[in-house]
Parts: C-alpha cells; sequence; structure tokens
C-alpha cells in the first residue's frame, strides 16, 4: 500500500473544509438587491456587551431602534461585540434583536472578543450555527478566523457586488515590539485571489466591492488632519478625535486593494472615539460609529454607521445613524470625495 504523504492530506482537509463552509453558506437565501436596486447595510462595531448590564441594555434598545427606522439586508458586527464573561449568554442576547427580525448579518472579531472564557474559533464555531448567520470560519490554511466573502445578486440574479469580511487579529506576539497585530500576508494574498477571480468571472472589470474588518489599516493616519486648512480634494467627513491604533505592521493589504481595484471604501472599528469616512487613492477609508454604551471609553455617543449600495454602479451613500436618531455625515461615494 502506498505511503500517505501526511502534507497531501492536510491540504485535502484544508479544502473540504472550505467546500463544507461554502456549502452551508450557500445553502441559505442569497443576499441580493431590493426591487429598488438597493442594499443597505448596517454596521454595528465595539458594542463591548456585559450581560447584566444596564449600560448594555441601552445598546439592544439602541440596535433595535437602528434596525427598524433603516430595515437593512444584512447587519455587519466588526468586532469587540461581547467583551465579558459568559461569552455565549452574551452573544446570545446581543444577535437576539437581529435574529428576531430575520435579518441576515454577517461578523467579524475584535482584539477583545477572545479575551474571556471562548477562544475565536469557539466563538466563530458557535455564532455560524446561529439563525441567519452569514458569517463563516473561513479557509483552516489562513491567519485568522473569519475571513470570507459574501456575494449580493443584482435583479438578474447575477454576481452584483461583493463584501469582503476579514480578521484583522489580536496582538503582536512576535519579537518584542507590542502593540496590535497585522494581515497575515496570506490573508492579503488570499485577497488578492478572490479579487482576481471575481475580476475574471466579470470579463475583466471589478465588481464593486466593501471590506469590514475591526482594526483599521495603517493608511487610515495618512488621511489629511482636518484640523488644519490644506485639505482641499479628499475631505474627511465626521469625529476624528482619537490617534488611530492601527496594526504595528503594514503588510500592503492596502496596497492589494488599490491594485485589485473592486473595493470602494473598508469600514472598521476599535477606535471608539472616531466614525469619520476619509479618501484615499480611489478608496473610503471609514470607522462606524461606536455601538456600545459606557461599558468602555467614548466621548463621541453610541449608534451605528449606515452603508448603502446600488445595483450595477461604483457608487455608494453612507450615513452615521446615532442613539437618538439623528442621520449625520450623509456622504456619497465617490462624488463627495472628488473636487469637481
Amino acid at each position: 500500500m502506498a505511503k500517505i504523504n501526511i502534507e497531501s492530506m492536510k491540504k485535502i482537509i484544508s479544502i473540504l473544509l472550505v467546500f463544507i463552509c461554502m456549502t452551508s453558506a450557500y445553502a441559505q437565501e442569497k443576499l441580493h438587491f431590493n426591487e429598488n436596486g438597493k442594499f443597505k447595510i448596517v454596521q454595528f462595531t465595539d458594542i463591548h456587551y456585559k450581560c447584566g448590564s444596564e449600560e448594555s441594555a441601552k445598546s439592544i434598545r439602541m440596535m433595535k431602534e437602528v434596525l427598524d427606522n433603516e430595515k437593512p439586508d444584512l447587519v455587519a458586527f466588526t468586532g469587540d461585540i461581547v467583551t465579558d464573561t459568559p461569552a455565549k449568554n452574551g452573544w446570545d442576547e446581543v444577535l437576539a434583536p437581529v435574529i428576531s427580525k430575520k435579518i441576515p448579518y454577517a461578523i467579524i472579531l475584535g482584539n477583545h472578543d477572545d479575551e474571556h472564557d471562548w477562544t475565536r474559533r469557539q466563538i466563530m464555531d458557535y455564532v455560524i450555527r446561529k439563525p441567519y448567520c452569514y458569517a463563516q470560519t473561513g479557509p483552516a490554511y489562513l491567519t485568522g478566523e473569519g475571513n470570507y466573502v459574501l456575494e449580493i445578486k443584482n435583479t438578474q440574479g447575477k454576481t452584483g457586488a461583493i463584501l469582503y469580511f476579514m480578521d484583522s487579529n489580536a496582538y503582536n506576539r512576535v519579537g518584542e515590539q507590542k502593540g496590535y497585530n497585522w494581515f497575515g500576508f496570506d490573508q492579503v494574498e488570499w485577497y488578492r485571489n478572490n479579487s482576481a477571480f471575481f475580476t475574471r468571472e466579470n470579463n475583466g472589470k471589478p465588481y464593486p466591492a466593501l471590506a469590514f474588518f475591526h482594526i483599521p489599516l495603517q493608511e487610515y493616519t495618512l488621511l489629511p488632519d482636518t484640523t488644519k486648512n490644506y485639505v482641499k480634494n479628499a475631505p474627511v467627513f465626521g469625529n476624528r478625535t482619537e490617534k488611530e491604533c492601527p496594526g504595528i505592521i503594514n503588510t500592503g493589504m492596502f496596497a492589494a486593494m488599490v491594485e485589485g481595484g473592486d473595493v470602494m471604501g473598508t469600514f472598521t472599528g476599535h477606535d471608539h472615539d472616531n466614525d469619520y469616512i476619509g479618501y484615499l487613492n480611489g478608496i473610503c477609508l471609514a470607522y462606524g460609529r461606536f455601538s456600545g454604551s459606557k461599558t468602555t471609553y467614548t466621548s463621541l455617543g453610541y449608534g451605528a454607521r449606515v452603508i448603502e449600495l446600488t445595483d450595477n454602479e461604483r457608487i455608494f451613500n453612507t450615513w452615521i445613524h446615532s442613539s437618538d436618531n439623528n442621520i449625520l455625515y450623509n456622504v456619497k461615494y465617490p462624488d463627495s470625495f472628488i473636487k469637481k
């Protein structure tokens, strides 16, 4: 009998796991633009949920109000969602508003989600089994837990837009320098491969795409300082009251997105006192609005970011929906960022 190559078996198992993940995802109803050619996403980030906390109860009430008013097609939870024990109860309570309204949702993790009684893998394994969850654990061979792609079908039933969800990881554990982690080179390559695949599928034309992850890219720090008077062609809309805290090493994810030509905007959390959106090299760099209450630091109040895509166009509108039901910083990509 021929010897079984262990490395070959590992690769086969990884491929089978990816296939299983894809099969389970595609078994759900496809995400699609509505009859008016719109697809709306509500982003909740940094809820820092704690079971039994009245402050966290305020966050849940805000979530319900935003969902009732915005009526999204998808909810994106972008990390630091449940940051206390027991994790299971916390995730059950945080996801209850979207599940009760039968709204599809996606999840990526932040740097605080796995600091208590569940690992990142345990969290993802649990939430992907919940009703209406479109998140996936992602390829087993990739850095992180929860790297996956969601397609939005257009009114003709074909792919109309792409959503990338990526694990920006947590803390650096290599070498002496302390700080936040970064995208692995394998994650950058994974994005490149997916972007190239979908572009080939669309006869060489990149699909409109958005990317969601928790920790901002280093390129966020390159946006013009709105406290100075030299901002002309690339305005920044929203609050920028906290120094950005990106990963300490730049592994080229933004460069890959610029070269890929599909991503119109990246949407993160992490820095609670920022909710701005800026523009650099054709891509919007945006924060969500902090969605927790006073279970952690904040000076802005809480709420959500809303993003609305339009079928067959490389545009999106986005705004902040605050907890007091005000609509703030309503902008359009790319028109609001390009001087006519």
